[in-house]
């Protein structure tokens, strides 16, 4: 069974996955940043693909993009990095980034890449459902990669309920209209566009993303969801930190409320 499915069929609430650029903040701390969050206790990591132009992202995930690139980060390298990833860590390990890099490096190659270090699934913002059905649903069945595609307030309920229909793992819920960024805690507006989804009893649960920066809007996202996405919140943290492992476990327990080792 595929890691991201194991997950959700073991844990229905309060998942939290971890969201952070490859490369960033120092070339070589993708591997060791995704082990250390695995002992913090977060379910899931999200490891972000450095590209020059990423649209969906705010200043904080757009400016760790630039420094990765400026580290000399590839994602041929990042697959290098990822070769011993299964040797130490057992959770689910998505790659999130935008499609321009994967028809660069080759649809086929990266899937087969993706396959060989273990990596669970992809989040490929600007991949148009259509455009996955016809070109790339099947090459990702048959490297076992679970596609995860992203919903808004926007998204109208025809089109939530044909990504329900094509999807196998889970569904991105973006909070709000906009780009990635911290928030201190969600509006009423909010919460009952997230209400709105979960009376809907998709097929897939889904993941709240787009805000979650402490506690408050931990807590809020994961009344109605099966848990929360942290990005740029984490990216903050690890930003200028001395000692990854011990920021990378308080940014988990402060976050959460409830885990967190040392």
């Amino acid at each position: 069974m595929n890691r991201i499915n194991k997950l959700f069929n073991e844990k229905s609430s309060g998942i939290l996955s971890v969201y952070y650029t490859a490369g960033f903040p120092n070339i070589d701390d993708t591997l060791s940043i995704t082990q250390h969050l695995q002992s913090a206790g977060a379910d899931m990591v999200e490891i972000g693909i450095p590209f020059s132009d990423p649209v969906a992202d705010g200043p904080t995930i757009q400016e760790s993009n630039q420094k990765a690139l400026d580290n000399g980060m590839t994602l041929k390298l990042l697959f290098e990095q990822l070769k011993g990833l299964r040797e130490s860590v057992d959770i689910p390990v998505i790659l999130m980034g935008y499609i321009n890099p994967v028809i660069q490096f080759g649809l086929k190659d990266f899937c087969k890449a993706c396959q060989e270090v273990g990596v669970d699934g992809l989040i490929l913002p600007d991949l148009p459902v259509l455009e996955y059905q016809e070109h790339y649903q099947s090459t990702f069945q048959q490297y076992g990669l679970k596609n995860v595609f992203l919903i808004s307030p926007q998204t109208s309920e025809d089109r939530i309920k044909h990504i329900d229909s094509i999807s196998d793992s889970f569904i991105y819920m973006v909070s709000s209209a906009g780009t990635t960024g911290a928030k201190d805690k969600f509006s009423k507006e909010n919460m009952t566009y997230f209400q709105r989804i979960k009376d809907m009893e998709l097929n897939n649960p889904t993941l709240t993303g787009f805000g979650i920066s402490n506690h408050t809007t931990f807590e809020q996202a994961t009344q109605t969801s099966s848990g929360a996405i942290v990005g740029s919140a984490f990216i903050k943290t690890i930003t200028n930190s001395t000692d990854l492992k011990k920021d990378v476990h308080e940014f988990v327990k402060r976050l959460t409320g409830l885990r967190g080792t040392n």
